[in-house]
This record gives structure tokens, sequence and C-alpha cells, in this order.
């Protein structure tokens, strides 16, 4: 018991930090939609993109093979020095495949020759990331949760502060962006070192590296997966959608490096649901194994989703049917919307990734029943499928439907996902989830926000139809969340 605590104590430190740092990190949002057009929005969204993946390939699953070998304290510092030297290689040469590279990979981020150093300071984001990895997870494998959280922290801290500074004061572009998040990356990266510089006092060893190249590469295909699934719609809408499909959807002021921008901005709106169900992660995988042993468990697996869906579902109702409004807050010394006007036009993608990431919550009250037998092998077999799916979605309706296309995408690839692990779960771990009251939550809170607009015409009210709405929304998720007494 004294264990199980100490891990849900861990668990709440990496939640409320991560929680705070997403927090803050959004507030770049009104910066960089006031001081951007479209289109520059949008090339800072392909290369974070871009960044997203690169880091699953430049760190190859070191992560997890240092968590399971430095375990061993006796041998913890040659574990430590043995992957770190090795990432430092390997991240070392693949940025100079990168720098050579530059020429073929700069046009899919929408990169020309006058912003190569763009592309250069995204090297460089990288390479720090990389070698702040192994450093990370010592802190977390010796239990130094609050130095950890503390840490990064003071990297979201530093960039947004370097962003408010270069540009609301120096008036730089979308270089500042990267400017921000290199010095920052390097900073952290230079005090991480400095708290783990006495592990490098182990010896290298080949073997070790052997183990950990054995344990770690099988999570690369997870990880592409799960970064497929996040970020390759931006890529398609940038370089799959001719202009003539954007200028016969949005006008022909638009480019689809915009609606790439555009899309983004949007997407962010999400974050609401996304925290949400983060939070919940954090601490639902200590709270399932603590109780896992329980006569009760399937019950109170049953319940806990069920009271899951009825806190998400008035989530998605308060921002899906207020999101119009929620952008329009002003931020004072700013004198800017939350979004940006020039950029309101991709609201409609928000209700659907809402319930996007409502299904990637299921997904993870699915994943007790998974870890509980131990058939996590399954885990990156489904986010694959999810993966194919989401590449799929994405060739078939952008070109059609631009921006809602891409969300519907991630609608189908995450209520996937969700589903076949559902099906998987219950197969080695019975839970009566009743996912037929759960799907009429969902159905029932999207019904809400498709009849507003009707509603609002009919009582000559839109702020009423609004409220009105959610009333009866959230009164209906309450009484559909409330369990059975059997």
């Amino acid at each position: 018991m004294k264990k199980l605590k100490e891990l849900l104590s861990d668990t709440l430190i990496y939640g409320i930090s991560s929680v705070l740092a997403r927090f803050i990190n959004y507030l770049l949002v009104p910066i960089h939609t006031k001081f951007f057009n479209t289109a520059q929005y949008g090339v800072v969204s392909l290369v974070y993109a871009a960044i997203a993946f690169l880091n699953i390939v430049f760190t190859f699953g070191m992560e997890s093979a240092y968590l399971r070998y430095a375990k061993d304290r006796e041998r913890a510092r040659t574990v430590f020095k043995t992957i770190q030297l090795a990432l430092l290689a390997f991240a070392s040469l693949a940025a100079l495949l990168l720098w050579f590279l530059a020429p073929l990979l700069m046009p899919l981020m929408s990169l020309d020759p006058s912003t190569k150093g763009i592309f250069l300071m995204m090297i460089g984001i990288i390479w720090f990331d990389t070698l702040s990895l192994v450093p990370f997870a010592e802190l977390r494998l010796v239990r130094k949760s609050l130095l950890y959280a503390i840490v990064r922290f003071g990297h979201v801290l530093i960039n947004v502060g370097l962003n408010l500074y270069l540009i609301l004061h120096l008036e730089l572009g979308i270089e500042a962006v990267f400017i921000a998040n290199l010095v920052a990356s390097g900073i952290i990266t230079l005090i991480m070192w400095m708290f783990t510089a006495r592990m490098l006092g182990g010896s290298w060893s080949k073997p070790i590296l052997k183990k950990a190249l054995i344990f770690g590469l099988p999570f690369i295909p997870a990880g592409v997966g799960y970064v497929i699934n996040e970020m390759i719609d931006r890529f398609f809408l940038g370089n799959y959608m001719s202009q003539s499909t954007v200028t016969e959807l949005y006008g022909a002021d638009l480019t689809p490096e915009s609606i790439v921008g555009i899309y983004s901005a949007c997407y962010k709106l999400s974050v609401f649901m996304l925290l949400l169900v983060q939070m919940f992660r954090m601490a639902w995988q200590p709270f399932f194994l603590r109780e896992a042993d329980q006569p009760g468990a399937k019950k109170l697996y049953r319940d806990v989703f069920r009271y899951f869906n009825g806190i998400a579902g008035i989530f998605f109702l308060g921002v899906a049917l207020f999101v119009e409004q929620i952008v329009q807050i002003r931020i004072p010394f700013l004198d800017a919307y939350l979004v940006d006007k020039e950029f309101w036009l991709g609201l409609q993608i928000v209700p659907l990734l809402l319930i996007a990431y409502w299904f990637q919550g299921w997904y993870m009250n699915f994943s007790a029943g998974i870890f509980i037998k131990e058939k996590t092998k399954v885990l990156p077999v489904i986010t694959l499928i999810g993966a194919a799916v989401t590449i799929s979605a994405n060739l078939l309706l952008i070109p059609y439907f631009g921006m809602m296309g891409a969300a519907t995408a991630t609608l189908i690839s995450y209520s996937l996902m969700a589903i076949l692990l559902y099906f998987k779960s219950v197969q080695v771990y019975p839970v009566n989830y009743q996912l037929s009251r759960a799907l009429l939550m969902v159905i029932f809170g999207a019904a809400c926000v498709l009849v507003q607009p009707l509603l609002a015409d009919w009582l000559n009210a839109e702020w009423m139809s609004r409220f009105l709405l959610l009333t009866v929304g959230s009164a209906g998720m309450i009484l559909l969340s409330i369990p059975d007494s059997k």
C-alpha cells in the first residue's frame, strides 16, 4: 500500500505540472494568431509536426530501455553512460543527415531557402531534446518527481517568456518561435546534464547497448503511429490539398499553408478535453492497479467509466456550444482575442476533435484489463491500425472536405481504436461497461450541438439557446452516468 501511495503521489505531481505547463503554453496561441498570419502559423504548425515525428526517430525507444535496465542501481551508471553516448552519436549523425537532406525536406514544411534558419533551429531543438531524454528518465526512476516537474515547468516558462520578448518587443517573425524553443531546450538540457553528471562515472558497455536496442526499438512503431494520429493531417492539408480545392472550399484569398494555420489554431481548442483525459490518465493507472485484486473491481471500473463519460460530456457541451464565445475572450495586455478573427473559419472542426479526445478517454478506461492481464502487446498493433486509418481517411476526405475531412479522419481513428481496445479488453478481463449507454451519451451531446442553430432561430435568442442546451444536456449526462444499484 505504501508503494501505491508513492506512485499516486508522483502521478499527481506529474499530472498537475503537465496540466499547468500545457495551460501556460496555450497562452502562446493568442500571441501567435495575432502577430502571424494564417500561412505563417501554418508553417509553424508543420515544423512542430515534423519535430514530433523526428523525436520518435532520434530517441528510438531509449527512454523505455533506460527505465527497464537502470532500475538495477548497481549498474545504473554504466547503463546511463552507454545509452547517453549512443544517443549523442546517433543524434549527431541524424542531425548531419537532416542538414544534407534539407533541400528535399524543407518543401514538406513550406520552408524555402530564405527560411533555412528555421530548419536548422528545428534540428537543434530535436538534438537538445534527445540528449535530455535519459537525464529526465533518471529523475523519474529515482523518484525526484518534484524536481522533474520544476525543470519541465521551467522549460515552458523560458519558452513562453522568450516568445513574448522576441515577438512583442523585438518584433521578430516566426523565427522567434524557434529561437525561443531552441534556447529553452538548450538551457534545460545543460541543467539536466548538471543534475546527472555523476551518472557519467560508469563505463561503456556494448552488451548493455545491444540489450537496450533490442528492448527499445519495438517502441518506435507505436510512437510513430501515435504521431501519425496526432500530426499527419497537417502535412496532408499543406501538401495534398490543391489550391483549386482551397479556393472552392474557402475562397481565393487563402492557400494550403493558410488552411494548415487555421486548422492548427482551432485544433488547439480541443485542449480542454485533452487536459481532462490526461489528468484522468495520470490518476487512472495507479488506481486500477491498486484495486485490481479487490472483489468489486469490475463493477468499480464500470462505474468509473460512467462517471468519466458524464464529466467528459459536460466538458464537451461547455466548449462545443460556446466555442464562438470562447475565442472572443479578450487578452487585455495584448489587446487581442484568445484566437484571432482570421482563424475563426475553422471553428467547425472543434466539436469533432472534442469527441475524438473523448474517445481517447474511452481508450484509457479500457486499457485497465489489458494491463491487469499483461496483454500490452496489442496496444502498438491497435495504434498502428489507427495510424493506417488516419492516413487513408485523410487521403479520402481532405480533397473534398478540407479541414472537416481532416477532423473527421481524427474522429474515425480514435473511435475505432477505442472500440478495438474495448473488444480485446472485455475478452481478457470482462467488465460490463454498458457501451450502448456511453454511445448514447456521445450521440446526445452531439445532437445538442447540432440542434443549437435551429433552436436559436426558433427562439430568436442565441445565448438563451446555448444555455438551455447546456443545462438540458448536462442534466442528461448526469442522469446517464448514475450507476445501477446492482
